[in-house]
């Protein structure tokens, strides 16, 4: 799918992969709109990519269904989807605090997991009006995993489980769209710059960075958006999981 003068939108899109992959979309020639929590860097970065910002809870389907509403009316029915949003945390199944708080591991699963599969299904629901391309084709959709949906480390059994779902859905839901000509694919990065790594003391990054085969250093946002794009423009890329790692495999800790 060519890129350019089609309409995208991005969930997470006011910072980190997503912010990157919204101004990749932009510089290509797409129309974006920004789905994110964070109202202030959500409206700066739209405005200066000449998208709109939608202030958008994925958990939410009244949030989700309102927010595409404004962006259809904005940019048009998308023809991508970009999942990005999504949170982290390190807790351990059991700790010197007791079990692991159920509802932090909803929590993560709500964003992570149910999130992304309620922004699937409701803009999957728009794609399918559009008049179909080339070979059939009316939309893409790509998620966003993790290398700890295969090896997750200590203290990430929620984190884990959110982003091995993600992984388990996607084959089912390409094939579920696939009559449709909308394709689902997902990205499994491993350790990337992104604003949670930020807050990190700088020996616990470059030991992170250490950690990695090749090339040893964090993973750059814009490096996550050029696979995005290939992806959205290689149609015959449909149901896979791709890691993007620096073919890191994670330790127990």
């Amino acid at each position: 799918m060519k890129i350019s003068g089609h309409s995208a939108i991005v969930t997470g899109g006011a910072s980190g992969l997503g912010a990157a992959t919204a101004e990749a979309i932009a510089a290509a020639g797409g129309k974006v709109a920004l789905f994110d929590m964070n109202v202030e860097k959500g409206e700066a970065l739209a405005a200066r990519l000449g998208g709109v910002f939608c202030s958008v809870n994925v958990t939410d389907e009244s949030s989700v269904a309102a927010g595409l509403d404004k962006a259809v009316a904005a940019v048009g029915v998308p023809r991508i989807l970009i999942n990005c949003a999504g949170v982290a945390i390190g807790e351990k199944t059991v700790g010197k605090n007791g079990p692991h708080k159920l509802d932090s591991f909803s929590r993560v699963i709500g964003i992570n997991l149910i999130g992304t599969f309620n922004c699937i299904r409701l803009v999957a629901a728009k794609m399918e009006t559009l008049d179909p391309l080339g070979d059939g084709e009316r939309g893409v959709i790509i998620n966003t995993a993790s290398v700890a949906a295969f090896d997750g480390q200590i203290g990430q059994a929620a984190y884990s489980a959110s982003k091995a779902g993600v992984v388990g859905m996607t084959l089912p839901i390409a094939r579920d769209l696939m009559n449709s000509g909308i394709r689902c694919n997902t990205i499994a990065p491993g350790i990337f710059w992104t604003p949670m790594m930020a807050g990190m003391d700088q020996k616990v990054q470059d030991a992170l960075a250490a950690m990695v085969p090749f090339p040893k250093r964090l993973g750059k946002p814009e490096e996550y958006a050029s696979l995005a794009l290939e992806i959205i423009r290689n149609v015959m890329m449909n149901g896979e999981t791709i890691r993007l790692d620096g073919a890191i495999r994670m330790q127990p800790k």
